[in-house]
């Protein structure tokens, strides 16, 4: 049976939308479903039904879904078996510092004991320099809150998902009791923001949307200036959940209860379609979470 094959038919099981695995899997709709026929005759069962109400799994494709991930899963564990001892080289990554501590270790940990002989070679930086930095090909691979817009000639692929939360200081200041009523004045709250970035503009248009502008007591660069900045009782911050958890000053800072919530963060990797050809960057890339 096909790998290939196999790969499609997960992208459409994971979306439930032909259109969109079709675009996951770089081919065309039709390709994609000529792929899953040739399982479905292979088998002698349906695995998807299409009808009004959507695409959904039947019993049989519950039951090969299962199958082909880890018929996937063993044949990548095969190759990375063979190829570790071999691969050597150099991979130029660039991350922000709180990625470094917070997203990192664990993928970094698993990458050292499988490919020994590849070196990590880390540039730390703004968050919102990291597309940028990538698609010019200074570096190979970044870590990256996934924007709101497209990144033409990029592959990302997700490694976990956070929230976006508000931080107040956690000892007794002059807004604690403003910050406890039901609907918050928070044209009278000083704010601390991203002076740039993703997470700039999202708390932006969480203002925007509720027909109020922020009071911007500082724009600072960097989560880390943030959380600082609030632990001082300067003012509310908005940083990832992740962040917080990891932050050496968490103990001073407290998260509040704001409705509704930002939308939360993706954050994964980004690799130049073409660089991910590269065995080494492959290596890597094969650690990571759900490519899209």
């Amino acid at each position: 049976m096909d790998i290939y094959e196999m790969r499609f038919f997960l992208a459409a099981a994971d979306t439930l939308h032909f259109g969109r695995a079709s675009q996951v899997c770089n081919i065309s709709p039709s390709a994609l479903s000529r792929g899953i026929q040739r399982i479905e005759e292979e088998i002698g069962e349906a695995l998807f039904v299409r009808d009004r109400k959507g695409v959904r799994l039947t019993d049989a494709g519950r039951r090969f879904r299962e199958y082909a991930r880890g018929s996937i899963e063993g044949l990548e564990e095969l190759k990375r078996s063979i190829h570790s001892a071999e691969l050597t080289g150099e991979i130029r990554l660039y991350c922000s510092v709180t990625a470094c501590y917070s997203v990192l270790p664990s993928i970094l940990s698993r990458f050292r004991e499988a490919y020994p002989g590849i070196s990590i070679k880390l540039h730390t930086g703004a968050a919102s320099d990291a597309v940028e930095i990538v698609s010019s090909g200074d570096v190979d691979l970044a870590v990256i809150a996934r924007p709101d817009t497209p990144m033409p000639g990029l592959l990302f692929q997700e490694l976990t998902t956070t929230p976006l939360v508000f931080v107040a200081p956690r000892q007794e200041w002059q807004y604690t009791e403003t910050l406890e009523q039901e609907f918050i004045p928070w044209s009278e709250i000083p704010m601390i923001l991203p002076e740039r970035g993703l997470m700039r503009k999202r708390v932006l248009r969480w203002f925007r949307e509720r027909g109020e502008s922020p009071k911007v007591y500082a724009e600072v660069a960097g989560n880390e200036a943030i959380l600082a900045l609030v632990s001082l009782n300067c003012g509310v911050g908005v940083v990832p959940r992740l962040v917080v958890e990891k932050s050496p000053v968490a103990r001073k800072i407290r998260i509040l209860k704001v409705r509704p919530p930002l939308e939360p963060y993706s954050v994964g990797m980004c690799v130049r379609k073409g660089a991910i050809q590269s065995p080494t960057l492959s290596a890597f890339w094969g650690l990571g979470g759900t490519e899209d």
